[in-house]
């Protein structure tokens, strides 16, 4: 005869193997369709894609300095439509856009403090933070080699624009962009010399300082 204790102890094991494999399943009291989220990208051609850290100069900072705006995939998209030509970059993990401007044919990359794998150019509209904004921006890439590649595919693009502004005859707008990014580098090169000038008269002042301690 089976002792009733070893009989209660299976069935509690039995119960409790039942308990561990049972899923229950709830259906959702409201369902909700599933929905398309538009990059706006959509339209697009993207004709380079790689990953790069963004910087922007802040010329309302006093003194003006470099800010880091993010760090992601930087992009150059072609509108199947339309034909224009625009650079898109979005942070990691948040994809918040940190850049987002039109290519035209008076930009020009710039090397970043002799740097071979940084370029600087000026833009008159960025629309990162929605509104259009004039922004002196910087780009570096892991190496010289995907620097070289960002600005090889960047000029063509370049060229492309431009190639279809005096198809379309709209050489006169891409001359008075030439201008007006003229006019901001001349800005920016004027806040940089300003704050070097700033940093030499701090200098004479801590030597001033320096002496009159000195003769005390």
């Amino acid at each position: 005869m089976a002792d009733p204790k070893d009989q209660e102890d299976h069935e509690t094991t039995a119960e409790n193997t039942e308990e561990s494999n049972h899923d229950p399943h709830f259906e959702p009291i409201v369902s909700l369709p599933e929905q398309d989220v538009k990059t706006l990208e959509e339209d697009e051609e993207e004709l380079f894609k790689m990953r790069a850290k963004l910087y922007r100069f802040a010329s309302e900072n006093d003194p003006p300095e470099w800010k880091e705006r993010g760090t992601g995939d930087v992009k150059l998209l072609k509108h199947k439509e339309r034909g224009t030509i625009r650079l898109l970059m979005r942070r990691d993990r948040t994809l918040k856009i940190c850049a987002n401007h039109h290519i035209v044919p008076t930009m020009e990359l710039k090397p970043n403090a002799g740097s071979d794998r940084a370029w600087v150019w000026n833009t008159l509209a960025d629309y990162a933070d929605e509104s259009p904004k004039a922004e002196l921006l910087a780009i570096r890439f892991l190496n010289a080699e995907n620097a070289l590649k960002f600005k090889g595919k960047f000029d063509e693009c370049k060229e492309e624009v431009r190639k279809s502004l005096e198809g379309t005859g709209n050489t006169d707008s891409a001359n008075k962009v030439a201008e007006k990014l003229e006019e901001l580098t001349v800005k920016d090169k004027a806040s940089e010399d300003k704050k070097e000038v700033k940093k030499e008269t701090e200098k004479e002042d801590e030597k001033k300082e320096d002496k009159k301690k000195e003769n005390n």
